[in-house]
């Protein structure tokens, strides 16, 4: 993911949490939004309650790589929150990319 098409504000990361759609899975939360422009944009958030920092860091290294290795199978035109939940911590890989496609799937991103 390039760097330039990250969520960084907080006041975008509100507005999307307060707009948006989201879906829910055991692993994570994603929320999304149409944008302007025609490219996605991307955040990832893990909370201080989730473990000490290398497992935050790790959980969010993980929801990159799974949202990098699946950035082609979505459509374009949205900003997309991930949040991690505390069951995170323990899941597998292939168990929160599985979420991470359902949940894109419920709320219409991944094109046909």
């Amino acid at each position: 993911m390039d760097a330039r098409y990250s969520i960084k504000k907080n006041s975008d990361f509100r507005h999307i949490y307060a707009k948006g759609k989201s879906c829910v899975s055991p692993y994570l939360v994603v929320y999304c939004r149409r944008n302007r422009s025609d490219i996605n944009r991307l955040g990832i958030t893990v909370s201080a309650k989730i473990g000490n920092a290398v497992c935050r860091n790790r959980i969010r290294r993980r929801l990159r790589e799974i949202y990098r290795l699946n950035s082609s199978l979505l459509r374009t035109g949205f900003d997309i929150i991930i949040v991690a939940r505390s069951r995170s911590i323990n899941a597998e890989y292939s168990g929160m990319n599985d979420a991470f496609l359902q949940c894109c799937r419920n709320l219409e991103l991944i094109e046909e």
